[in-house]
C-alpha cells in the first residue's frame, strides 16, 4: 500500500492554498474545505513539495496511511517495544530456570540419593526445566535403578520448583510364624484352583464353597482321628461372580486433561493471543493466566501461562450401540476392586433400561480371583475336636 499523508490547513481563505497546490500539480486524494480550515489527502511526492512551499498558513499532518504509519509506530514506541522484548526475553529465561528442587521424605540419606540421582540426569538448581516426556523419563530411570530403595516417586514442577515425593521401599523380614491355621474361604465362590502347601485339602475343583467354610484344614488327621494341628497353607483361586451398573446419557461430551501441559509467555493484542516461543501447539487446550504486564491506555497485555491439553469425547448412545461401551466402563470400575492376580474370565450385558436421557445397562462378570482367607486354629484342643465328634455320633 502506498503511503498516504492527511494534513489539515490552517488560515484564512485556505481555498487560495488548495488553488496553489493544484497549480503545482499536486495529487489530492480526498479534499475537504470549512470556515476555518481545510483537509486533504496526499502522497509522499505531494508532501515533499507541499513542505517545500513558503506559506504563512499552519500545515500539520494529522494522519499517516501506509507503509509509513507503521514505521512511525515503532519509532514513536521504540524504547516501550525494546523494553517489551527484552522483558519478555527475560521473564521467559526465568521461567525456565529452575531455582529449587526440594525431595519430601523424612529420612536424610533418601533426600539425598534422589538428589543426587536427579542431578545425574539433569535436574538440578539453576539448571534449564525439562520437557514432560524427559521428566517421566528420568522418573523411570531413578525407579529402575534405586529398586532396593525406592517403591513410589513422583517428579511435579511447580513454577520454577520441582517438588519430589518419594515413598522407601519398606523390605519385610520373614517372619517364623507357625500359628496353626485353616485356610478358609474370604467369599462365594466355586472353586478352579486349589493346592496345598501344608494342611489337608478338604475341597475340590468346582465344588461351590460359602465365605468361611474351610478349604483346607489345619488339622491333621491319622485313621479319621486328629492327631496334630499346623499352619495350612496353599493357594486357591475360585469363580467370583459380580454385577456391575453402568448410567450413561444418551448424549455424551466431555473435555479432559490428558496430563500434559506447557508454562507459556503469552502476548495478548487487541484481545489476540499469542504464546511466544510455542513452536509446538496442542489441538484443543484449556489455559489458565497469571498477569505480568497490563497496559491500561493500549490493548496488550503479557501473561504468564498454563496450557493444558484436552481431548474431546462426543457420542450420541441408544439402547443398541450402548452395549460395547457399558461393557468397557465396567470393566474398569470392577478392576479397580480387583487384585494383580485376578483374572475376568467372562462379562456380558444381563439388561438395559432406558431411563429418560440416560440408559442404564447391569453387566455381569465371572472373575477367577483368589479367595483364600485363614482362621486361627491355635486356641482349638485336639481332644475338645474329637469329643465333639463322639457327641454327635451318639
Amino acid at each position: 500500500m502506498n503511503n498516504r499523508y492527511k494534513i489539515k490547513i490552517i488560515g484564512k481563505n485556505t481555498k487560495r492554498f488548495i488553488t496553489e497546490l493544484i497549480n503545482q500539480k499536486i495529487s489530492l486524494y480526498h479534499l475537504e474545505n470549512t470556515n476555518k480550515y481545510s483537509i486533504i489527502i496526499v502522497d509522499d511526492e505531494g508532501l515533499k513539495k507541499i513542505q517545500k512551499i513558503k506559506t504563512s498558513y499552519e500545515v500539520e499532518i494529522i494522519k499517516m496511511y501506509g507503509l509509513i504509519r507503521y514505521k512511525n509506530l515503532l519509532k514513536k514506541y521504540r524504547w516501550f517495544l525494546i523494553a517489551l522484548g527484552l522483558g519478555i526475553g527475560l521473564i521467559y529465561l526465568l521461567s525456565n530456570i529452575i531455582f529449587s528442587v526440594e525431595v519430601e521424605h523424612s529420612k536424610s540419606e533418601i533426600r539425598n540419593i534422589i538428589l543426587n540421582d536427579l542431578k545425574s540426569y539433569g535436574i538440578a538448581k539453576y539448571r534449564f526445566r525439562v520437557s514432560y516426556n524427559q521428566k517421566e523419563e528420568i522418573k523411570k530411570k531413578i525407579l529402575a535403578k534405586e529398586t532396593e530403595r525406592i517403591e513410589w516417586l513422583e517428579i511435579e514442577r511447580v513454577g520454577t520448583k520441582y517438588i519430589v515425593k518419594v515413598e522407601e521401599r519398606i523390605k519385610n523380614e520373614p517372619k517364623n510364624n507357625d500359628t496353626a491355621q485353616h485356610i478358609i474361604a474370604k467369599k462365594d465362590a466355586m472353586i478352579l484352583r486349589i493346592s496345598a502347601i501344608s494342611g489337608e485339602v478338604v475341597k475340590k475343583k468346582y465344588d461351590y464353597v460359602k465365605k468361611g467354610e474351610v478349604l483346607i484344614s489345619g488339622f491333621i488327621t491319622r485313621d479319621e482321628k486328629v492327631v496334630s494341628k499346623t499352619k495350612a497353607d496353599g493357594s486357591v483361586f475360585g469363580e467370583v461372580w459380580y454385577q456391575v451398573e453402568v448410567d450413561l446419557p444418551k448424549q455424551y461430551h466431555v473435555i479432559n486433561k490428558t496430563g500434559q501441559k506447557k508454562k507459556k509467555i503469552e502476548l495478548n493484542i487487541f484481545n489476540k493471543s499469542i504464546f511466544l516461543f510455542d513452536f509446538s501447539k496442542y489441538k484443543t487446550y484449556q489455559v489458565t493466566r497469571k498477569n505480568l504486564l497490563k497496559n491500561n491506555i493500549i490493548p496488550i497485555s503479557l501473561n504468564y501461562t498454563t496450557i493444558y491439553q484436552t481431548n474431546e469425547i462426543s457420542k450420541n448412545y441408544t439402547y443398541q450401540n450402548v452395549s460395547k461401551e457399558a461393557i468397557t466402563i465396567a470393566t474398569k470400575k470392577l478392576k479397580q476392586k480387583l487384585h494383580k492376580d485376578d483374572q475376568i474370565i467372562s462379562k456380558k450385558v444381563l439388561k438395559k433400561i432406558e431411563k429418560d436421557s440416560r440408559i442404564v445397562v447391569d453387566v455381569f462378570f465371572k472373575v477367577e480371583e483368589d479367595i483364600k482367607d485363614t482362621e486361627n486354629i491355635e486356641n482349638i484342643k485336639i481332644e475338645d475336636i474329637e469329643g465333639e465328634k463322639n457327641e454327635s455320633s451318639n
